[in-house]
């Protein structure tokens, strides 16, 4: 692997850091001998040096993170502003001698003057838990080496998108993206599409769903029609049904680029493969299938003169369990019928859009009506209780944000937009692929992700609680319908900015405007804390750094100038300077309890006994003082809390939560954001593990309850066991890591079980 290029054969899933997860994923099907066009991958490294480097890097930072707040407060006019400014920065960048020479070479080895697809390959993307589908940018039938690295820097700059903006806020992922690049020889394709190799309406894991069309995949991954699908047995495999498509026009290269053409009136019906194309599209989705340790894939494949080709493969990000799809009420009336892309039953009042600038219209929990949907419909459909598109099949974007965000979906209705009119009252049946009349009586089965509105599935009970990560107040109905004990970690800051408008707290004071903030904050940490009672919320107090209050509307007149924010003025010590501004939050707390006693308290990043002392008075003297059966906990993120959890316990606290991230980077010294040092950042470390396994055993000797709340548990089952083995009380995960998490709780503690059974002889 070079400084800056890497062909696809130098790369295998263990490179996603430095090829994204397309490019790595690409590496691996290589390496095992699958028909992919030859390529080579723009590493995450070439967008560093040229992009995130210096001045430049810094200012990308800091509006990224102003953007993900507007994002998360739904503030449209701003996140437009903000990306543009990022995406002007970076198409600025010019790249140097020796990465335009990189590159160059590369590309001559596909042969001269190639065409070329240009594939955004974005850290994180195409992962097991984040799909990113089609939100970055891809080039087709690119040609010429000026005009690659054209494609390739807006590749870069597709990072800062509204649509991926709002992905990324939707998603809490918070750190500032990085971009590799793929570039593949491109496929003459007379036919494409996409298969899955588990059905992703039913979660059967023994079916495979294939979506094709003519000519080029992209109508299919966009649904601007309805394609062709197969359902086949995974045995065989063999097919089981066609369920006819609608295709007027296809997608084709030329010699100019790509070329729209209409279809006859016999092609746009006639069967897009036959019997035995479909049989070979599955035979070689099921080849990846097992190369990854028979994880169900998402595939994207192509046929051209020659024959069939792979282009793309990934995990499935979100895949229900295996349920019966629940028959229609015999009294409903059925309006339209589609696909059922994702499941759930949702009702509402319809309202019927054409255009994605048209968003704003569509107010929360209202159903989603549409010809197609894109990714840029993405922050609409966050607000949907439903979604229903006249194209569309069970592959493309919009049936895959849809279930990842737990958002009942039917696409392919055809009719959808004429048949229904806005103020309608339907129920949308994402199982059956119906929308009925009516706000009928439903109940939903549960899946994962689990949808609004439905009571957790039953699960065997563990002693170790599994709890769910949490920012914002929307995700509450459908992260309480999960399997799980309750919320480990709800961040106030995401809940902060909405309140007050992206403003300073204390700019909001100096006009005397707490009461907007008091009324605000208590209508979001209700809604949260009534979604999950009786089971526990802990709400985590504000933990900005001083650069990020920096960024809100006023900050730069309160806030000091830190070289080294992460380790600077944040925390429980800013509560005792400024306790003003720790009494809004207190006093919304109290608030809420006085109607819903689950909310609890955390106290983040505590250094010192005596901070954590002078921080409890503020609390004891103030909004909460009687509150009584009130959790107090500490987070567990800076190291000394090694050796002071028994004072703090002392002091009044029974609670202590183990922020891993922060914990790893202040036990080895590294950022976790730098990328020359990620190499070293490991929360698996003997070091960060030992730290983790002394605070658990200070927590069981005091009699308090211990968790974890960072990313490790969510991604490595492993990770799981050697908590539960150290005897922690609780993990919380993201909301899409709960039945995963889950799963490796039950399996990890029946290990512990047999181990102390083989051990004891009973």
């Amino acid at each position: 692997m070079g400084a800056y290029v890497a062909a696809f054969d130098q790369l295998c899933l263990a490179d996603a850091d430095e090829a994204g997860g397309k490019g790595a994923n690409l590496g691996e099907l290589v390496a095992a001998g699958l028909p992919v066009p030859p390529g080579f991958v723009v590493l995450r490294s070439c967008y560093e040096q040229i992009v995130a480097q210096g001045a430049r890097g810094a200012e990308l930072a800091a509006l990224h993170a102003e953007a993900l707040a507007a994002a998360a407060a739904a503030d449209s006019v701003r996140v437009d502003e903000l990306c543009q400014r990022m995406r002007e920065i970076v198409r600025a960048c010019t790249l140097d001698t020796e990465a335009r020479s990189a590159i160059a070479a590369a590309y001559r080895s596909l042969g001269n003057r190639a065409d070329v697809a240009v594939r955004s390959s974005a850290v994180g993307e195409d992962s097991a838990t984040s799909s990113f589908a089609g939100m970055n940018l891809t080039r087709t039938n690119v040609r010429g080496q000026k005009e690659l690295v054209e494609a390739i820097v807006d590749c870069w700059a597709s990072l800062f998108s509204p649509r991926v903006l709002t992905y990324r806020a939707r998603r809490d992922m918070q750190a500032t993206p990085a971009m590799a690049v793929v570039v593949q020889t491109m496929v003459q394709a007379r036919r494409a599409g996409v298969a899955f190799t588990a059905d992703p309406a039913t979660g059967r894991r023994d079916r495979i769903v294939v979506d094709a069309a003519r000519g080029q995949g992209e109508v299919v991954v966009s649904g601007t029609i309805q394609p062709d699908t197969y359902l086949l047995d995974t045995e065989g495999p063999r097919l089981l049904e066609r369920r006819p498509g609608h295709q007027d026009f296809a997608i084709i290269a030329g010699p100019g680029g790509d070329r729209r053409i209409e279809l006859s009136e016999e092609d746009k019906t006639a069967p897009a493969l036959t019997e035995h194309e479909a049989v070979e599209v599955a035979r070689l989705a099921l080849a990846v299938h097992h190369h990854h340790g028979n994880r169900p894939q998402d595939v994207e494949w192509v046929y051209d003169e020659d024959g069939l080709w792979l282009v793309q493969a990934r995990p499935i990000t979100t895949l229900p369990e295996p349920h019966p799809v629940p028959d229609a009420p015999p009294s409903a009336t059925v309006l339209v019928r589609g696909l059922a892309a994702a499941p759930g039953t949702a009702d509402g009042t319809v309202r019927v859009l054409s255009a994605p600038e048209q968003g704003t219209a569509l107010a929360h929990g209202e159903i989603l009506v549409a010809p197609m949907t894109n990714p840029d419909w993405l922050p609409t459909i966050s607000r949907a209780a439903a979604v229903v598109t006249d194209s569309g099949g069970m592959t493309c974007h919009a049936a895959i944000v849809a279930r990842e965000l737990g958002v009942p979906c039917i696409v392919g209705a055809r009719t959808a937009t004429t048949t229904l009119t806005d103020g309608d009252t339907v129920t949308v049946d994402g199982s059956t692929g119906e929308v009925r009349a009516g706000a009928q009586p439903h109940t939903t089965v549960v899946t994962e992700p689990h949808t609004a509105g439905t009571a957790p599935a039953a699960s065997p009970a563990t002693a170790t609680k599994l709890y769910v990560n949490l920012a914002l107040p929307e995700a509450a109905q459908r992260a309480a319908a999960a399997d799980t004990d309750g919320v480990g970690l709800l961040r106030a800051e995401m809940l902060l900015t909405r309140a007050l408008d992206n403003r300073h707290p204390r700019e909001v004071i100096a006009r005397g405007e707490q009461h907007v903030f008091l009324d605000r904050m208590v209508d979001a940490l209700t809604h949260i804390a009534t979604a999950f009672a009786p089971r526990p919320v802990i709400y985590r107090a504000t933990d900005f750094r001083s650069n990020e209050f920096r960024d809100l509307e006023g900050g730069a007149g309160y806030e000091p100038r830190e070289h080294n924010p992460m380790i600077g003025y944040r925390g429980c010590y800013r509560y005792t300077r400024e306790p003003e501004v720790f009494e809004l939050e207190m006093s919304a707390l109290a608030e809420v309890r006085q109607r819903t006693p689950n909310l609890h308290l955390m106290l983040p990043f505590v250094r010192t006994r005596w901070e954590l002392e002078a921080c409890l008075d503020l609390i004891d003297s103030g909004s909460l003082r009687n509150q009584r059966g009130m959790h107090r906990w500490v987070m567990a993120e800076v190291p000394s809390i090694a050796y002071w959890l028994p004072e703090y316990v002392g002091l009044g606290i029974d609670g202590v939560s183990i922020g891993s991230n922060d914990l790893t980077q202040l036990t080895l010294g590294v950022d976790r954001d730098s990328t020359e040092c990620a190499p070293l950042f490991d929360e698996s470390d003997p070091a960060v593990l030992d730290a983790i396994s002394t605070i658990v055993a200070a927590a069981r000797t005091s009699g308090i309850t211990s968790s974890l709340c960072g990313q490790a548990p969510s991604r490595n089952p492993d990770f799981v066991e050697h908590l539960i083995r150290m005897g922690i009380t609780s993990v919380s995960v993201t909301t899409d890591a709960v039945l995963a998490t889950r799963r490796a709780i039950e399996a990890a503690e029946r290990r512990l079980l047999l181990d102390h059974v083989r051990a004891t002889g009973r």
